[in-house]
């Protein structure tokens, strides 16, 4: 592809990452459970051996977290997650409820599109690929600009190993030189089948208006609000440890610390004891100034260590510093330091007991962070039930660090690095992505034992109710088209398919021949239209005697087999009135046997539905004399 324009480059590479992708999920999608097990065991294994490689190289391109963190992460990436999904069934049979009559069949979704951030570049990858890859699905990875290396070489280990164990590398491919135009482009490529979306909030908005599935994750401004009930040694211990991790890269970390007035001062020695440092009144000043530009966090912050955003925001704090705490007096765009801010800052929000605490947090959960996190501690069960009951939060970590609980690291929720914030926040979901929402699953369902009684009573007390007894079709008692133990007439099938010679097409076929057709009649069959039209003879539905389509049976053409037109198609007359009830029809050709195969207009049909059942002019069919009870069928 040298020569070409960089962006038609980036869409010829998306293009032909999707192909890939789609041949190999294809030989994937045919392998047993044991065999989709053992390439995602072998790609954990390989993931979590080169963790501390990746995770050097991921700071090292992107400038964002801590190397020690980012092999945490990437072996939470890798083994953490395989470990959570490597019992769940997603071939075949997944479950067998005979006494429910249910069972649940999986099948893989297809390709799926893998949008890969900045702040957690390798951990994400794995993360991707392996559930992707256990649902038997392939992945397209896009990754940020900013982690195009690091994510890419990510790729190369999975690749590798899916190859050692026997499967088609292709199951995850990366995108080399990916732009915004591209990954647009991927998340509408008609063979991608769902979006795996992580990034900001524009992107997740993409991902929901390309038409495809998808699965994103909105942002997360996470109050920690902390009871006078609190443990605060252990309270402060858990923020401190989870602002460390990974520089609170996590959109799931605290953001904003919300205190009882009764312990703050205590909770706020406790985190100093921690190495905190809380900002006076001009430090704060210039961390509002440089940290929010535009009602947004300043991307050069994002992930960086306490110390250097105290120097770049124009003062100085010691590099042990472990997080900078600031007040804030309210929460909102007047407030710069309480939206979203991904690095080891959390604004102060200090009120007056659990009602307002509980206040305060929704704010914050609304100014940004609607259905992702929130963190609570304290000792007090009533308090804690209200928090539960009360906040627009999808997952609430109590007592715990918040980065490492909302992910499943620290607690029992699903590992994942996409946090779904539900509907209240525009997503689809509100669970932790995994797996599970990578597969199809078919369910099969039997009858109850109990449902011919169930459906007999249920019929009853319709027919109660309209006073008409049985409908058509019910096969109950009563039923006017169940004619129990009348004699039928055999039914002569069709031949079969192999047994008929193919036909011949070395030259075109004929055009179909021209009939001019009848007349159309409008209304009560008032009169003509102006004129007949001409209709392809053969394309339309096949006419009964009386005038209905032919129920079951294939359409018959006028054409012979031959293939040559009929020397002389004749044409039925036009009737100028209608025809009064139960008089015959006039002699001469068939009013339908010429015209079988010719299409009908909408006039017509609707002519045909003017003069039916509760549309006739006689009134509807019950109580008519022309009704046919028996064999619900007119004599008019």
């Amino acid at each position: 592809m040298k020569g070409l324009d960089p962006d038609l480059r980036a869409l010829q590479e998306v293009r032909d990452a999707v192909r890939r992708a789609k041949e190999a999920q294809t030989i994937a999608a045919s392998w047993s459970q044991e065999q989709t097990d053992r390439v995602c065991e072998a790609m954990s294994k390989a993931a979590a051996a080169a963790s501390h490689d990746l995770a050097r190289l991921a700071v090292e391109e992107t400038g964002i977290g801590r190397v020690h963190y980012k092999i945490l992460k990437n072996l939470f990436g890798s083994e953490g997650v395989w470990d959570s999904i490597k019992n769940e069934r997603t071939v075949g049979f997944v479950s067998r409820d005979e006494r429910a009559g249910v069972h649940e069949v999986a099948s893989p979704v297809g390709v799926v599109a893998g949008i890969v951030p900045t702040t957690n570049p390798t951990s994400t990858t794995m993360y991707k690929a392996l559930i992707s890859v256990k649902g038997r699905n392939s992945v397209v990875i896009s990754p940020h600009p900013r982690a195009k290396r690091c994510i890419g070489e990510t790729v190369e280990v999975m690749r590798r190993a899916i190859e050692r164990a026997g499967g088609p590398p292709d199951l995850v491919v990366c995108l080399a030189n990916p732009t915004i135009e591209s990954t647009g482009a991927l998340m509408k490529h008609r063979d991608v089948a769902v979006i795996l979306s992580t990034g900001g909030s524009g992107l997740v908005r993409a991902a929901y208006s390309s038409g495809k599935p998808a699965y994103g994750v909105g942002p997360g401004n996470v109050p920690c609000y902390v009871d006078r009930s609190a443990n605060l040694g252990a309270a402060a211990e858990a923020v401190v440890a989870s602002q460390s991790f990974d520089n609170a890269t996590l959109c799931c970390s605290e953001q904003a610390l919300v205190l009882d007035r009764p312990v703050a001062q205590r909770f706020l020695a406790e985190m100093q004891m921690r190495g905190a440092h809380v900002a006076n009144e001009a430090e704060r000043k210039k961390l509002e100034t440089f940290c929010n530009q535009g009602g947004h966090m300043n991307p050069d912050i994002v992930g960086i260590d306490p110390w250097r955003i105290a120097e770049m925001a124009g003062f100085h704090v010691p590099q042990s510093t472990t997080v900078l705490l600031a007040f804030q007096d309210g929460v909102g765009k007047a407030h710069p330091l309480s939206i979203e801010i991904l690095c080891p800052l959390l604004s102060i929000h200090v009120i007056d007991g659990w009602e307002q605490g509980c206040a305060v947090s929704k704010e914050l959960l609304h100014f940004g962070g609607l259905g992702h996190t929130l963190s609570v501690h304290a000792e007090d069960r009533a308090i804690l039930d209200a928090f539960f009951l009360a906040k627009p939060a999808s997952r609430i970590v109590v007592n715990g660090p918040s980065s490492m609980g909302a992910v499943g690291f620290s607690t029992n929720l699903v590992p994942s690095f996409s946090l779904g914030c539900g509907p209240q926040a525009g997503n689809i979901t509100s669970d932790n992505i995994s797996a599970r929402h990578l597969v199809n699953l078919k369910r099969v369902a039997f009858p109850t034992g109990d449902w011919k009684e169930r459906e007999r009573r249920a019929h009853e007390r319709a027919a109660a109710m309209t006073g008409a007894g049985m409908p058509r079709g019910s096969m109950m008692d009563g039923d006017p088209g169940f004619r129990r133990g009348a004699e039928v007439s055999a039914v002569e099938l069709p031949k079969a398919a192999s047994s008929m010679p193919a036909p011949k097409m070395s030259s075109p076929p004929p055009p179909a021949p021209v009939v001019r057709a009848r007349p159309v009649q409008t209304g009560p069959l008032s009169g003509p239209l102006s004129g007949p039209r001409d209709i392809p003879i053969g394309l339309g539905p096949s006419l009964a005697p009386g005038g209905s389509p032919l129920s079951g049976g294939a359409p018959r053409f006028t054409r012979p087999a031959s293939g040559a037109p009929p020397a002389h198609i004749p044409v039925a007359p036009a009737r100028s009135a209608p025809m009064r009830a139960g008089a015959e029809p006039s002699a001469g050709p068939s009013s339908f046997g010429a015209e079988q195969g010719i299409s009908l207009s909408s006039i017509e049909i609707e002519a045909m539905l003017k003069n039916a059942g509760a549309g006739c002019p006689m009134g509807p069919c019950g109580g008519c004399p022309h009704h046919d009870a028996t064999h619900h069928t007119c004599g008019a």
